[in-house]
């Protein structure tokens, strides 16, 4: 399962901001900042890794279904494949 094109430059530029963000928490951390300041920066970051993987699957979902149907094929992944790897996210 390969990521869309249109959906690959936002889940990047989402999985950058992310990358920028943790740097960010790690310097917090590192420079003794408050307790809650960094959890709240910490859950943005997690915040964000999801809206990626979620972008992702569904790109993935969308894929694996319009393969199956233009090819008259099984789907190269199973309805309950695709529901735990959702589920994964959850």
């Amino acid at each position: 399962m390969q990521v869309e094109e249109s959906a690959a430059v936002p889940v990047l530029n989402r999985l950058r901001r992310a990358q920028g963000q943790l740097a960010g928490v790690i310097a917090m951390i590192e420079a003794g900042r408050d307790c809650k300041d960094v959890v709240t920066q910490l859950a943005a970051v997690s915040r964000a890794l999801d809206r990626a993987g979620f972008k992702i699957i569904a790109s993935g979902m969308r894929q694996c279904l319009a393969d199956a149907e233009t090819n008259g094929e099984a789907s190269p992944m199973s309805e309950e494949e695709l529901e735990k790897l959702f589920l994964s996210l959850a």
